[in-house]
């Protein structure tokens, strides 16, 4: 039974802009998180399907917080003095962070006793962007005595978010394994021309 719930989960993600219940559903919320704090801890998560999949346990010592965040680059003001066009350092200055990672650290910054594990896409509109931020007490006993989390204790995982090791930190520092043609097209392609 727990299996068809999280399929309908995931079916019911897939068709949120199709579904016109759905629509509606999704157009209400977001109308009523615009007018909520941009860092806000949540009883439980939106998707969670995707939060379980993240790590995300029903349990004591596990957080969710909605993060609101501001799509595009930097915003710069315009130098009041002259300049060549050129040095005026307004336009086209894009963070090397991803809005994710961004949307993490400032949910750490705000509950500085939890430690960030995983973050996902949660909704969108015109201006902002909305993730939810799976965090952890790693003081509490449930999560200390919890194998698949208890390595968040640990004294080099202080911080982690600060430090790009979190899933949005690593492939914005770009360690991601798998970038550009998978291996297995690779091997494919040489095969063909060795044939050839």
């Amino acid at each position: 039974m727990a299996t068809a719930g999280r399929y309908y989960e995931r079916y019911a993600w897939r068709r949120r802009k199709e579904d016109p219940m759905l629509v509606d559903l999704w157009r209400a919320r977001l109308a009523e998180w615009r007018t909520q704090p941009s860092v806000l801890r949540i009883e439980r998560p939106t998707r969670p399907d995707r939060a379980r999949e993240l790590g995300y346990k029903a349990k004591q010592g596990f957080v969710v917080v909605r993060v609101r965040i501001r799509k595009g680059g930097r915003r710069k003001p315009r130098p009041r003095s002259g300049r060549k066009p050129a040095g005026m350092g307004v336009k086209k200055l894009t963070p090397g962070k991803s809005l994710r990672w961004i949307a993490e650290e400032r949910a750490a910054r705000r509950y500085p006793n939890l430690e960030v594990l995983n973050s996902y896409y949660v909704a969108e509109d015109g201006t902002h962007k909305w993730f939810e931020i799976i965090m952890v007490d790693p003081n509490h006993p449930a999560v200390r005595s919890d194998p698949d989390v208890s390595w968040i204790a640990g004294k080099c995982n202080r911080g982690r978010v600060f430090r790009g090791l979190t899933s949005a930190g690593k492939k914005s520092r770009g360690l991601r394994r798998v970038r550009g043609i998978p291996n297995w097209v690779r091997r494919f392609k040489k095969k063909g021309r060795k044939g050839a």
